[in-house]
């Protein structure tokens, strides 16, 4: 078994982060930039208040629904409200992905059924890319015996599953 090769940083960070993963305006007034390979926009359609969490339904284009559980704490200090626009951040280690379409009995409230746009293999892990509709992809990261069992090839129908409460929510 060969040796993992260490990798090192640059010494200097590039000058411009890519424009596909930058959102929001930061502490300084630029973008904010997230190391979590799925960041979808979409529009507040109910907040649903509890004593410590607030689940938040968002609509994605495409038709397709998501579901974030924040704190109260947070939902009052971003000031959501039905109709404002977040970003939604899902680390892609958090997706699960089913083959096909069809429902399944499981927990995880957020289900988007797309098609395998890409795959990349390594030796352990295989990054899946599932475009969602509306030039919209969602990406997961599961093991590279998963992806071979479940037949996950581009062209592939596939469902991506993942809980309400690995969904952190974003303000532009």
């Amino acid at each position: 078994m060969s040796k993992p090769v260490p990798t090192r940083l640059p010494a200097r960070c590039p000058d411009r982060p890519d424009p596909e993963r930058r959102f929001g305006d930061g502490a300084r007034g630029g973008p904010v930039q997230s190391s979590a390979r799925n960041v979808l926009i979409g529009t507040v359609t109910a907040i649903i208040r509890g004593s410590v969490n607030a689940r938040i339904d968002l609509a994605l284009p495409g038709g397709h629904k998501l579901a974030a559980v924040i704190t109260e704490r947070s939902a009052d200090e971003m000031r959501l409200c039905v109709g404002a626009r977040v970003h939604a951040l899902v680390k892609a280690s958090f997706v699960m992905l089913a083959a096909g379409a069809d429902g399944l009995a499981v927990s995880a409230c957020n289900r988007v059924a797309g098609t395998v746009a890409a795959r990349s293999d390594g030796p352990v892990n295989s990054e899946i890319t599932l475009d969602i509709g509306e030039n919209t992809m969602l990406v997961a990261t599961i093991t590279t015996t998963s992806a071979e069992s479940l037949g996950l090839r581009p062209g592939a129908t596939a469902t991506a599953l993942f809980k309400a409460s690995h969904v952190i929510l974003a303000i532009p």
